[in-house]
């Protein structure tokens, strides 16, 4: 599944626990409702944080994502459940518009009979 919106806010990596796992957490505005847009919180893991870097926020972005889902059980017996958003690829939506417009473009020219 893919997001596309504008980067409002990236928070720095933060490791947890003893084996040290790392999330990086940002938040996505999407408009594609004009009256209510959405402020979505996403979030990279591992090695994947620092694909962050190269991003700053007011960019426009496409966001490759996949929902996860646990359960867990607090010391009382009850069972409680967490969905979190997570990111595995993002690119500059500038620059994807710019390589779909020349790839329209090749394709016009190759299909000139001469």
């Amino acid at each position: 599944m893919e997001l596309e919106g504008k980067i409002k806010l990236i928070e720095e990596t933060k490791s947890f626990g003893s084996n040290g796992f790392q999330k990086r957490v940002f938040v996505l505005v999407t408009d594609h409702d004009k009256d209510y847009p959405q402020h979505i919180q996403l979030e990279f893991h591992k090695d994947k944080c620092q694909l962050l870097d190269k991003f700053k926020v007011g960019q426009e972005v496409r966001v490759g994502i996949n929902i996860n889902g646990r359960e867990w059980t607090d010391p009382k017996g009850n069972v409680k459940h967490f969905n979190s958003i997570v990111a595995w690829f993002m690119k500059d939506l500038k620059d994807d518009n710019n390589s779909t417009a020349s790839k329209q473009k090749e394709e016009v020219a190759d299909d000139l009979p001469f």
